[in-house]
């Protein structure tokens, strides 16, 4: 698709799936649930074409990613680390990288600014704002408290 480039990155133990444009500051798009690289392929090409590097994973457990079977593997921390890991290997770790992030990539990104600033120059979060963590409540918990069961991200949680 209008010359985005497809390739594998070994991070934190899995082989990413990345499609990127593009040359100059990275910007890194980070899909949510049920989405893929796909979502940010006009994106891509059009900051591409104002001279930015376009980056867009598959996220862990999407797409060409690898997804691990044991579901602990699939942790905030174990996410971000696969982000940091991209960070690194695309030399994004000196200047920092702008990160955009949408649903699920948006918590993953919150979590990246909150563990690694020194990563990131700019965030955009679209869909889901910032919500701390609280020491007496788990986050689904909250989101359940406040959006009721029926919450797609509270559904996906129930064991059967």
């Amino acid at each position: 698709m209008e010359g985005i480039e497809h390739r594998r990155v070994s991070v934190n133990g899995i082989s990413m799936h990345v499609a990127e444009k593009g040359q100059g500051p990275i910007v890194l798009f980070l899909h949510g649930f049920p989405e893929l690289w796909y979502t940010w392929r006009h994106q891509i090409v059009a900051l591409a074409a104002l001279g930015y590097r376009a980056v867009a994973p598959d996220l862990r457990g999407y797409g060409d990613t690898d997804a691990p079977v044991d579901p602990s593997s699939y942790t905030c921390l174990h996410v971000v680390g696969d982000i940091v890991a991209l960070i690194e290997s695309l030399g994004g770790g000196g200047a920092g990288v702008f990160v955009v992030a949408h649903d699920w990539g948006a918590m993953i990104a919150w979590y990246l600014c909150l563990f690694r600033p020194d990563l990131v120059r700019a965030f955009v979060a679209l869909s889901v704002p910032f919500r701390p963590r609280h020491p007496k409540i788990k986050p689904v918990e909250g989101m359940r408290a406040f959006f009721g069961q029926d919450y797609y991200m509270c559904r996906f949680q129930m064991k059967q």
